[in-house]
């Protein structure tokens, strides 16, 4: 019997830190991480957990990384959450208007939050083709067109809008090439976390979360997830999120 696996990839997010912890706190499952920091994972907790370093995302890294990982497997991965995004760093932020948007600033935005978690999934699909796998991928409700009723924010929610599609076209390719593994779409809400300060004096009284908060209501939920064959695009309290 192949023991079950998590796999975090992107894990130096504080919400990647935070699934961590609580996977190796509550759970007897094995845990891998894939970061390019691994300060984090020196703690005496994270003893019997793999941790591979990587230096980029680019795709030959993740190749190597995704090698580390077969190579290990003597276990069965039951999840992976991919964690990484980007909205705002020294040099730029969300773009409020038309005229503020940047042909190489939303390249790099859509590196990261669209093109990055495409290639790690491409290339550990193979790992989990014949396997029941959930594969939460961290996305945003500003990646829902019928949502947005503010605008702004130009490229970051045209990355996650591409990102929901790409990932819908591969759950619709998996529903026949790989049925037991299921594609799930997560907004975390405005979560305590670097990428959200800027923003948090406009968040409305008790919808801040801690990552411990949204990462417990992440692991509680995605057990209850069915293989349907479909990709979930959901939110931090598992209601659907329209398209």
């Amino acid at each position: 019997m192949k023991n079950k696996t998590t796999v975090i990839i992107g894990a130096n997010s504080e919400i990647a830190k935070s699934i961590a912890s609580q996977v190796i706190k509550n759970t007897q499952k094995k845990l891998i991480v894939v970061t390019r920091d691994a300060q984090f994972y020196q703690q005496s907790q994270f003893t019997d957990c793999e941790v591979i370093s990587v230096n980029d995302y680019q795709e030959d890294s993740i190749l190597a990384a995704v090698d580390v990982i077969k190579s290990t497997l003597l276990v069965s991965i039951e999840q992976i959450y991919i964690c990484h995004g980007i909205l705002h760093c020294d040099d730029f932020m969300p773009e409020k208007r038309l005229q503020s948007f940047s042909k190489e600033t939303f390249i790099d935005v859509l590196n990261i939050n669209t093109i990055t978690p495409i290639l790690w999934l491409k290339n550990i699909l193979p790992l989990i083709k014949k396997e029941q796998c959930k594969v939460v991928i961290f996305s945003a409700r500003v990646g829902s067109l019928s949502d947005n009723q503010l605008g702004g924010w130009y490229s970051y929610r045209a990355s996650k809008a591409a990102l929901n599609m790409l990932l819908k076209s591969t759950a619709i390719e998996l529903a026949v090439t790989a049925k037991g593994v299921k594609l799930i779409s997560f907004h975390p809400g405005t979560t305590d976390t670097p990428l959200s300060k800027p923003f948090q004096k406009h968040v409305p009284k008790g919808k801040l979360f801690t990552s411990e908060f949204v990462a417990s209501q992440l692991l509680n939920m995605v057990p209850e997830i069915s293989f349907d064959g479909t990709l979930s695009f959901i939110d931090w309290q598992g209601k659907p999120i329209p398209w």
